[in-house]
């Protein structure tokens, strides 16, 4: 009796251990099945760093409901630490936590839009970049200046401001930046098709000449409908052997903080981007160019101003004239709007 006693005991203390079992490994397959349940779709930006509690906290910040449990659980069960994938990626409403894990420890990936305005500087267009991306601004700006790397791509650090079309391009968060840097050639180079080089040929110019043009009409006008009439303006001095004499390019040289109001003195500047002492067009840009200022050179207006000058109403806007005595009289307005706001 005692021997058949302790044999159903032994049978139901099996059964109670079997069945903890199936009931633990339930929950555990309920737990890793359950879908990562988000309020809405998010991204995340994974670094090499980063831990599987990196990851689960970054996801936590976007959505403090979000089911993580079973993420986790497949997450150390993948050693993803021990090669974490960095990157963007996307988590969806309804993904279950095995598709999240497999996006994560496989690498796949979500592209992120690039955001490249027309700024003034090198260092700018460089923290721009890196704010956007994961890279150091100072990677951007050493390829933006560089002597030598620049050379092996076929640019200069005057010529620096060609190599990029401000646009919003798909790359990879993790990109590095040489293979930034090669995409953005790639894609400055199917910017300059087959009909803006006819066009620029057409105009007597080289791709850099239209770019530097752009560049200064740029600066000379925030209007839009005016940028093909400052160009006109510009290519009728070009023809004419005139100086362009363009403020913003005695700005660009020289260098530093910006003057409120370009004086007489600061046109003595010896430098080849002074257009007032040159014929001819600077060397290269003087700031990275936007298409719409690019596409203003090569499809300028035809007209026969030769001078211009800012509107006394400070908006923006221009007067143009055909004669000096005309500009003369445009200039004296708007100096006398300088100096009745009391600007120097």
């Amino acid at each position: 009796m005692i021997k058949k006693g302790k044999k159903i005991l032994f049978g139901i203390l099996s059964a109670i251990f079997v069945c903890t079992i199936i009931i633990s490994l339930g929950r555990l397959y309920h737990v890793m099945t359950t879908p990562v349940t988000v309020s809405e779709s998010f991204k995340i930006y994974v670094r090499p760093e980063y831990t599987t509690d990196s990851v689960i906290d970054q996801i936590r910040r976007n959505d403090p409901d979000a089911e993580l449990k079973g993420l986790k659980i497949w997450l150390k069960h993948r050693n993803y630490e021990q090669n974490v994938h960095s990157g963007c990626y996307t988590i969806t409403n309804g993904l279950g936590t095995k598709q999240v894990a497999d996006i994560l420890t496989g690498g796949y990936q979500t592209p992120v839009r690039l955001t490249i305005n027309s700024v003034r500087t090198v260092s700018r267009m460089s923290s721009s970049i890196a704010s956007q991306l994961m890279l150091d601004s100072a990677d951007v700006y050493y390829r933006l200046t560089d002597l030598h790397y620049l050379d092996s791509l076929g640019y200069s650090p005057e010529t620096a401001f060609c190599m990029i079309i401000p646009n919003t391009y798909e790359v990879w968060w993790n990109i590095s930046p040489d293979a930034l840097f090669r995409r953005l050639i790639q894609e400055t180079e199917k910017f300059w098709n087959d009909s803006r080089k006819e066009k620029a040929a057409n105009m007597g110019m080289t791709i850099n000449q239209v770019m530097t043009l752009a560049s200064i009409v740029e600066e000379e006008t925030s209007q839009s409908e005016e940028l093909p009439v400052v160009a006109g303006l510009y290519i009728n001095r070009l023809k004419r052997g005139m100086p362009l004499q363009a403020d913003p390019t005695v700005i660009f040289a020289l260098g530093g903080e910006r003057p409120k109001r370009v004086l007489n003195t600061h046109l003595e500047i010896d430098s080849p981007y002074n257009t007032y002492r040159i014929t001819g067009l600077p060397p290269a840009p003087i700031r990275f160019v936007n298409i719409r200022s690019i596409d203003a050179v090569l499809n300028h207006s035809q007209h026969n101003y030769y001078y211009m000058c800012a509107k006394e109403d400070f908006s923006g806007y221009h007067n143009f004239a055909v004669t000096l005595s005309q500009h003369n009289l445009n200039a004296a307005r708007y100096r006398n709007a300088l100096n009745k706001a009391g600007v120097k």
